[in-house]
């Protein structure tokens, strides 16, 4: 606060002659305080630091609920339980199975390589569809199969497991819904026409 002081002269007439003014009233010197610029900061000192206070404590407040919220994640309100497996998953695996032991197989006995290698490919195209409906990851590493040294051991033994494949195949199609019993049935009928193939 700055206190100013100023001088009030006599008033001036018309003609530019002083004009007389009362007695006792010659020089006045008027003071009043001056007050520097006011901000609102100045004003509500109380309310800005308020705010600020409060900005602090809502950001710790989302910081810390931020954190928190990883640990949540796996856990489910409603104590549900997951689905069961798709009942079709494990075809997926004995397809390819299936394929890698004909493969295998061709692969030992050259001679029966023309037999066996459109049967490799259709069990490997089977894998490939079921895991699709089933929405399961094909394995990246294709197994492996031990083949017998003698071809007709090698045609009994593949006999044996595309039996059991179709029968497996068959029984699927039959517990299926409609949209997959017509994928089921194609796999169990081509497999039945492996077999006549192996014979």
């Amino acid at each position: 606060m700055v206190a100013q002081s100023v001088t009030r002269r006599p008033p001036v007439g018309w003609a530019g002659a002083p004009t007389p003014a009362p007695a006792g009233l010659t020089n006045i010197v008027l003071t009043w305080a001056v007050m520097g610029k006011v901000t609102q900061r100045d004003m509500l000192p109380d309310q800005t630091k308020g705010h600020s206070r409060r900005n602090v404590l809502r950001v710790g407040g989302l910081l810390t609920l931020s954190a928190a919220v990883p640990s949540l994640t796996g856990c489910d309100p409603f104590n549900r339980e997951p689905p069961p497996p798709d009942p079709l998953a494990p075809m997926v695996n004995e397809a390819l199975a299936l394929s890698a032991a004909y493969r295998d197989a061709a692969t030992t006995h050259p001679t029966l390589a023309g037999r066996l290698t459109p049967i490799t490919d259709a069990h490997a195209a089977h894998a490939a569809e079921l895991a699709r409906i089933t929405k399961v990851a094909l394995p990246s590493a294709t197994p492996t199969a031990s083949t017998p040294a003698d071809s007709d051991a090698t045609l009994t033994a593949l006999r044996e497991r595309e039996q059991a494949a179709g029968e497996s195949a068959t029984r699927a199609c039959l517990a299926a819904p409609a949209e997959r019993a017509a994928l089921l049935a194609s796999i169990a009928a081509a497999r039945a026409s492996h077999l006549e193939a192996l014979q």
